[in-house]
């Protein structure tokens, strides 16, 4: 995996590291039952357990490359001679795996790497018996830059970059470029500076009269996931260098096809995993660890594709088209205009804020509670336990310290819980989870003091109550949502979808009547939506709109919903958008005057990221429109946040966000935002 400049002796060995990571990550992954691979434990050189979210990262990258590997293999099966050539492999345990399949009759496989790293590879080889004994009596070591030589398997120690080197040593270990060959290049071109890079994918298209290129690497670097995504590999001296001249997966296609190439295919790693990998794998994947970072998978995802090109195959090699038949991915978003965002005045650097997972609630008009989330508190990443309140006075807004004059264990460290607020003394926490395997954690009453906002900040109490089970099902779930509602004159709040420790997403509804939480049986007709959770709820004219969430399948839904008052209960009527909803979820919405705002979530459309969507719920007419952030510094996360709509400016605030973007590192909005919302809902 080689770069160039002059700092490439440095470069060099910090890309060597990345190799080693990726072998233990694989290793882990393989361990949990993610992927069948009995030889990474003995490549790995050491056993790491890793996060649930790593592991998924890790099988989808295996699973794309596998899934093209083998579709090679079959198509090239009648042909006497095929070969395939690694190029910065690593520890990589492709070989022993197809050797132990019996799928190398004819075929040879080479592998290179900087010369440190085969060396090291070749003599784990000959010091383990288990992955000797696949290679053959025959294989040992070679000379100069040949590692390890065996009947079919040829390994190279050659900086990628010297591209005359890598050709001169290939054709002394018996490269023959007559022949079906396969180049697979894992996050390795990337790497290298572009003239290089590029100049290799020329070089084996114009030297191979029939081969084909696999290529597994980052994309959407401008984002907010892609510039830490882009951030991190910088801190690690192995800087992203194909970004920037390729920074979706159309510009790697058109690189390819102007390299030589005469056909090429690619699709992101979302894609990938819903068209190509069958419901059944898809669903054993999900059920295989308690799993609730779907916003950073989904991320992960978007932010890494895999491209197939070839060129002189008969038949020709396409192992990227749809085998399952799902909606993919739909062409570009349109956007009507654009929302400034600016950092809230008086809000800068102040502490308790940078959460996500969170709730927070208007108590007052000038009165703002957050609880819960994961974020930092005391300097530490954790459940975050305080509460915050912030107080607007002359028009600015002020923190509160805030005291709870309860045992901590009360609350519990909750995140994606619900906070409905019920008067300017009183609101109800419904649901919540610490853990993804955490049974629920019920509901509480949140007390505040009558004096809130009536001077200026200071020290306040809340006092939290614990309720009885009377309604434990409505409360045992978290990613749902609690909307207030009226029936019959009287008040209710409507508990709706969500996940469970047992259940990955929920469709059932409860009715709370307030102030005793009691549940009501209340008829609802019409259809059934489908079962959701992160999606958003808003009261509205005494009814629940209900828009898009993550269904059962783990894919964004882009149905809006009403759940709507009739005369002897309620029922379910479909909200027709045009154009259609762009699906998505972890959005916050709001409503004012007859227009439903979305704000924020994730979806699969990439470059782009989810602005404020506004729906005109007269007409269904839905415009998009983005973020305008050249005023802020720092990347501005729009999922696992929380907003709270101010109806006389109409102006948004928006509270925390973010989330831990792979092993990338977590990202916490710093600073609350405000976005100006009044252009665009005069206008529309």
């Amino acid at each position: 995996m080689p770069v160039g400049g002059g700092s490439r002796a440095v470069s060099s060995r910090q890309v060597q590291g990345t190799g080693g990571s990726s072998a233990v990550s694989k290793c882990s992954a393989a361990a949990r039952g993610y992927i069948q691979d009995r030889f990474l434990r003995l490549l790995a050189g050491r056993r790491r357990r890793r996060a649930p979210l790593i592991h998924r990262g890790y099988y989808i990258r295996a699973r794309a490359v596998d899934h093209c590997v083998q579709d090679f293999l079959l198509k090239t099966q009648s042909l006497p001679r095929t070969q395939i050539l690694s190029l910065g492999a690593g520890f990589d345990s492709l070989y022993f795996r197809l050797k132990d399949m019996g799928v190398l009759h004819h075929t040879v496989v080479y592998e290179v790497d900087f010369p440190d790293v085969a060396c090291q590879k070749a003599t784990l080889i000959k010091g383990v018996k288990e992955l000797s004994a696949l290679v053959g009596d025959t294989g040992g070591e070679g000379l100069g830059a040949i590692a390890f030589s065996g009947d079919d398997y040829k390994l190279l120690g050659v900086d990628l970059s010297e591209l005359s080197e890598l050709e001169r040593t290939l054709e002394e270990a018996g490269l023959n470029n007559e022949i079906p060959t396969l180049f697979i290049a894992e996050v390795v071109l990337t790497y290298m500076e572009t003239t290089r890079s590029d100049a290799l994918v020329q070089w084996a298209a114009e030297h191979f009269p029939r081969a084909c290129f696999l290529l597994y690497e980052q994309v959407q670097p401008q984002d907010p996931f892609g510039r830490v995504m882009q951030e991190h590999f910088r801190q690690l001296s192995t800087a992203l260098r194909s970004l920037a001249p390729y920074p979706d997966c159309q510009a790697q296609r058109r690189r390819f096809l102007a390299k030589g190439w005469t056909e090429c295919s690619v699709m992101d790693m979302n894609e990938f995993f819903a068209c190509c990998i069958p419901e059944d794998e898809q669903q054993r994947v999900q059920t295989l660890e308690p799993f609730d970072e779907y916003e950073e998978w989904h991320l992960k995802c978007s932010h890494y594709f895999v491209l197939a090109a070839s060129k002189g195959m008969e038949p020709s090699w396409t192992p990227l088209s749809h085998s399952v038949t799902v909606p993919c991915h739909a062409g570009p978003v349109g956007v009507a205009g654009s929302v400034p965002a600016a950092m809230c005045a008086g809000l800068s650097g102040v502490p308790g804020l940078r959460r996500y997972g969170h709730r927070c609630v208007l108590v007052k008009p000038n009165v703002i509670v957050t609880t819960g989330g994961f974020g930092e508190e005391d300097g530490q990443h954790c459940r975050v336990r305080n509460f915050h309140v912030l107080s607007r006075h002359a028009g600015r807004w002020e923190a509160v310290c805030v005291t709870q004059n309860v045992p901590d264990q009360r609350w519990g460290e909750r995140l994606y819980h619900t906070v409905s607020r019920l008067s300017d003394t009183l609101a109800l926490v419904v649901g919540g989870r610490t853990s993804p395997s955490s049974t629920g954690l019920g509901m509480l009453w949140l007390k505040f003091p009558k004096t809130w906002g009536a001077s200026g900040p200071g020290d306040v109490a809340v006092e939290l109550v614990n309720l009885q089970p009377a309604a434990a099902a409505a409360a045992l779930r978290w990613r749902h949502s609690t909307t207030e509602i009226t029936f019959k004159g009287e008040q209710y709040l409507f508990v709706y979808g969500g996940r469970s420790a047992l259940e990955p997403v929920l469709g059932d509804w409860h009715f709370l009547q307030a102030p005793e939480l009691s549940c009501t049986a209340i008829s609802v007709e019409g259809p059934v939506p489908e079962s959701r959770h992160s999606h958003s709820a808003c009261s509205w004219e005494g009814g629940v709109l209900i828009a898009g969430g993550l269904g059962a399948a783990e894919q964004p839904l882009g149905s809006v919903f009403l759940l709507r008052e009739l005369e002897h209960g309620f029922q379910w009527q479909t909200i027709e958008t045009h154009p259609p909803l762009v699906p998505r979820y972890s959005h916050t919405a709001h409503v004012h005057e007859g227009k439903l705002l979305l704000v924020g979530g994730v979806w699969f459309h990439a470059p782009s990221v989810p602005g404020v969507t506004v729906i005109n719920l007269m007409t269904g007419l839905c415009l998009n429109y983005v973020i305008n952030v050249e005023h802020l510094e720092w990347p501005l996360m729009l999922h696992n946040h929380s907003s709270v709509f101010l109806p006389d400016e109409k102006e948004l605030l928006v509270i925390g966000g973010g989330g831990n973007c792979f092993s990338f590192g977590t990202h916490l909005n710093p600073e609350p935002v405000l976005l100006s919302l009044s252009s665009i809902l005069t206008s529309h």
